[in-house]
């Protein structure tokens, strides 16, 4: 990778987005999107579709995308293909210049779209070299602008990066949750009629879903998987949960630090296990599970994100291919003698799955409610569905 490339130069001719660095590093581009300026933590994204999928998942708030696939906008926008009420990242970078939409679905530019959910996007940006930087030394903090002049002040910016400080510490689930209960209804998509209706019949097994930052889709394959959803905010407490007499409790995805957030969930969580009730949790979810039976969350050097993470299943061997979109994991040492490791990453090895041998509870690292990604890991809706039945 060329230093130049991350060196203060003279703006050139015709930019209209920046890159700044927390120690003055700086990268030229072209914004498109929303304009204004941002900062927040860098992360790159090895999904080659769903990058508005990825945009409105709200595990990326605070974060700026790199897209590591280089044609990132081309098939455009539309209603459906959202995980979330608004885009969360904060913004992408891209390789390439964002051309006219070439999909039939499409309603709206891609630049359009980001404008309308206040997102900024540079492309003309060296993504392989930001992605080997990331891997080298971890996820920076940067500032990012776009001002259709190409007027920046690259010293307030260096500045907004050098305070900001940084995911560790951050419960950002309050900010990213509904702040009201929701009866879920619908399931999975049917190419030329959207998404199918249904999942409200009083003779489906119940879940009680917490909202810490959940990704619609996850609802969706609950539904699929024959179950009836209420969503609750982050903050719920036992008593709002049980007053929807629940058949089994739902911990969802969600952005920040496990730790930071579990010091209001994990309480919570733990008078759900002793209810005696199934329990799945994702992502997040699954963090703050294994805070919640005396395990521990650590940062990760450069996180997980992608649609094409290879998990081995320890069960049987099988390996699946799957969804990610994570910065913090649990830390294998220390688990208590009632967890059973299920899953395990074959990029690192580290922890992707956890199941508690006293009780009906288990959880993943990984997203199996592929949007974007592959579908290898929906029996786990059926599994949690069936031991609520």
């Amino acid at each position: 990778m060329a230093e130049a490339h991350l060196a203060r130069t003279q703006q050139p001719e015709g930019a209209t987005g920046v890159i700044v660095f927390a120690d003055g590093r700086t990268i030229w581009g072209r914004g498109f999107g929303s304009e204004g300026q941002v900062v927040g933590e860098l992360c790159f994204h090895t999904a080659m579709t769903g990058y508005q999928e990825v945009m409105t998942d709200p595990s990326f708030a605070r974060q700026v995308i790199v897209f590591t696939f280089p044609h990132i906008g081309n098939v455009g926008a539309n209603e459906e293909d959202v995980e979330a009420g608004e885009a969360h990242a904060l913004g992408c970078l891209v390789r390439e210049a964002v051309t006219v939409p070439s999909n039939f679905r499409s309603q709206q530019a891609f630049p359009e779209w980001m404008a309308s959910t206040g997102r900024i996007g540079i492309s003309g940006v060296d993504t392989r070299a930001l992605t080997r930087l990331v891997r080298r030394e971890g996820p920076p903090t940067i500032a990012i602008a776009h001002n259709h002049q190409g007027r920046f002040d690259l010293d307030a910016l260096q500045q907004m990066a050098a305070e900001w400080p940084g995911l560790e510490g951050m419960d950002l689930a309050k900010e990213v949750s509904r702040d009201h209960q929701e009866a879920w209804s619908g399931g999975g998509w049917e190419l030329g009629a959207g998404y199918r209706m249904g999942g409200d019949e009083a003779s489906r097994p119940h879940v009680v879903a917490i909202d810490y930052g959940a990704k619609r889709n996850i609802f969706r394959n609950l539904v699929e998987a024959g179950a009836r959803v209420t969503v609750l905010p982050a903050a719920a407490s036992f008593e709002e949960i049980m007053a929807h007499d629940p058949d089994g409790f739902f911990l969802s995805n969600g952005p920040g630090d496990p730790a930071a957030t579990g010091e209001y969930a994990v309480p919570v969580i733990r008078q759900m296990l002793d209810s005696g009730k199934p329990l799945f949790g994702i992502c997040l979810g699954h963090q703050m599970l294994a805070l919640a039976v005396g395990g521990r969350t650590t940062k990760m050097f450069q996180g997980h994100r992608g649609a094409n993470h290879p998990v081995k299943r320890l069960e049987d061997g099988a390996v699946e291919i799957t969804s990610m979109n994570h910065g913090f994991a649990v830390e294998r040492q220390g688990l208590p003698n009632n967890i059973r490791e299920t899953h395990v990453s074959l990029f690192d090895d580290s922890n992707c799955g956890i199941e508690l041998t006293d009780r009906p509870a288990f959880s993943v690292q990984y997203h199996p409610e592929a949007s974007p990604g592959p579908q290898d890991s929906f029996y786990l809706f059926e599994k949690f569905v069936g031991m609520m039945r």
